[in-house]
């Protein structure tokens, strides 16, 4: 990810992909397929729209979140670092979507991050729309991920 901002921007409409024809929601069970993450730490609840060229996903913020309880009592506040776990997590789903891949074979890692700026702290009862595009693609991909409040 190069950047990784929460902002007060609406999300994306489904179907407004500048590139590759966008496929519709998926369910869970897609992406827990293409995923290897669980419960507590997979932090994309839906996939709003996924094409090569764009992956729009979302995270409904709980008040029952298990980091709420240590981060901050009180003040309860979505670390950044979790914020930027999901756009990864989005990007793991873009990038899936590009190459053949095969998830019981094969793990996408997350290797680098640039320019994060945090606008607005995100809080219980958010929901955060994450949208990831990629800037390269192939044996490994930079992308560019921003989270929307």
């Amino acid at each position: 990810m190069t950047d990784g901002a929460a902002s007060d921007s609406p999300g994306g409409a489904a179907g407004d992909s500048p590139g590759g024809a966008a496929r519709p929601a998926m369910k869970a069970e897609q992406i827990l397929g293409l995923l290897p993450h669980r419960y507590p730490f997979l932090l994309i609840d839906r996939v709003l729209e996924v094409s090569e060229d764009k992956v729009v996903a979302l995270k409904n913020v709980s008040f029952n979140e298990p980091f709420f309880q240590g981060h901050f009592p009180g003040v309860p506040v979505m670390p950044g670092v979790l914020q930027i776990e999901a756009m990864a997590q989005a990007g793991g789903i873009l990038a899936s979507q590009s190459v053949t891949f095969d998830p019981t074979t094969h793990v996408m890692l997350f290797m680098a991050i640039d320019a994060v700026k945090f606008r607005k702290a995100v809080v219980p009862g958010d929901q955060i729309i994450i949208e990831v595009v990629p800037l390269r693609k192939g044996k490994i991909f930079k992308m560019r991920g921003e989270c929307k409040v």
